[in-house]
């Protein structure tokens, strides 16, 4: 559900604070917690680290995302691979055919010199 439109997007004062009077080459990564906190122009250049649950992730915001929230460019959830024995079996194949496959391609090209 989104916002009432006569309140206006919900913007982080505190960040807006920590941005204000700085350019975006010059200051480093700032930190925030506050995930539900709507990209404003203001914020484009700037290097934000969202907090995710355990780390902070860097997010660079550009043009693009201006209206969306921070909390969108920092998923909280990690996939972790289906497949389990059998598909560790498939990805080693794999890379040994993609290792085979560059080391002919390598004595191809060293023959014709």
């Amino acid at each position: 559900m989104t916002r009432s439109s006569k309140k206006g997007p919900y913007v982080d004062e505190r960040l807006l604070k920590k941005i204000e009077g700085k350019k975006p080459s010059t200051s480093g990564v700032i930190k925030t917690w506050s995930r539900a906190c709507v990209i404003a122009p203001e914020m484009v250049g700037f290097n934000f680290g969202v907090h995710n649950g355990k780390t902070h992730i860097e997010v660079l915001v550009s043009e693009d995302m201006v209206g969306h929230r921070l909390g969108e460019f920092s998923p909280t959830r990690k996939f972790v691979k289906h497949g389990g024995k059998m598909q560790k079996e498939l990805e080693q194949k794999k890379k040994e055919s993609e290792l085979s496959a560059a080391k002919a391609a390598k004595a191809s090209t060293e023959t014709k010199k």
